[in-house]
């Protein structure tokens, strides 16, 4: 199972206060360095953290895989497809919601999403729907021409018991099956953590996670490069 350090957070504390660091460029080559498989960033409509400055050096710099999350905006899609990503990763995006609430509504979005595909598609770029562990949205998301999936864990990471948290890890490994059996490429991400994260390493159909609050977290305490490392040692541990 690879790891994408998702470096948003690094561009929102430096847009705190308006400065130019702590640069989240800097972060995701530090996190390339110790070991991670890819770099997300996030460029929204309203840039609350990551800007298009962000994405141009990144996209010079990363030498891994850069992963784009993105909404369907013209904007956005113009965007990148002139800087070329990897891997774009299309979510829903809410003005007033602190991070993505949730999974993308592909079945009630179809012409939407199946033109931003098909755009992307001629710039190149793989497309990634991130969608909830529903075996409809995942056939939804097959049918117009995803690549991959990658699967909303919030639900998994927020549970407050163990039967909700083992009744949302079926839902994930019972989507991550259907996915496969599809074609598409499968990751997962949302509030994944240093203490949840190993259960996800026996769910063999995941092929890569996406982390950044907690990694981001972590390395205020012990540095970016630590805090990749420890992640990655727990993921491909045995």
């Amino acid at each position: 199972m690879r790891l994408t350090i998702n470096v948003d957070h690094i561009a929102t504390l430096r847009n705190a206060r308006g400065e130019v660091q702590p640069d989240p460029v800097t972060a995701a080559l530090i996190a390339e360095q110790a070991g991670a498989d890819g770099i997300v960033v996030h460029l929204r409509e309203d840039r609350r953290h990551i800007n298009e400055r962000d994405v141009r050096l990144l996209r010079e710099l990363v030498t891994t895989k850069l992963d784009l999350e993105m909404a369907t905006t013209d904007e956005i899609i113009n965007i990148a497809c002139d800087v070329g990503p990897e891997l774009a990763t299309i979510v829903p995006e809410k003005r007033m919601e602190l991070t993505t609430e949730g999974g993308i509504n592909v079945i009630d979005n179809i012409s939407r999403l199946k033109d931003a595909i098909s755009e992307l598609h001629k710039a190149d770029i793989e497309v990634s729907l991130f969608i909830e562990p529903d075996v409809n949205q995942i056939d939804a998301a097959a049918e117009i021409g995803s690549d991959l999936i990658e699967i909303h864990t919030g639900v998994f990471a927020n549970s407050t018991s163990e039967e909700e948290m083992y009744d949302e890890l079926d839902r994930i490994r019972i989507a991550a099956k259907h996915a496969k059996k599809l074609g598409l490429g499968v990751n997962a991400g949302h509030g994944l953590n240093y203490s949840n994260i190993k259960i996800f390493r026996e769910i063999n159909e995941i092929d890569e996670v996406s982390i950044g609050h907690a990694i981001i977290a972590r390395a205020v305490f012990v540095g970016m490069n630590q805090a990749v490392k420890e992640m990655i040692d727990l993921i491909k541990s045995r």
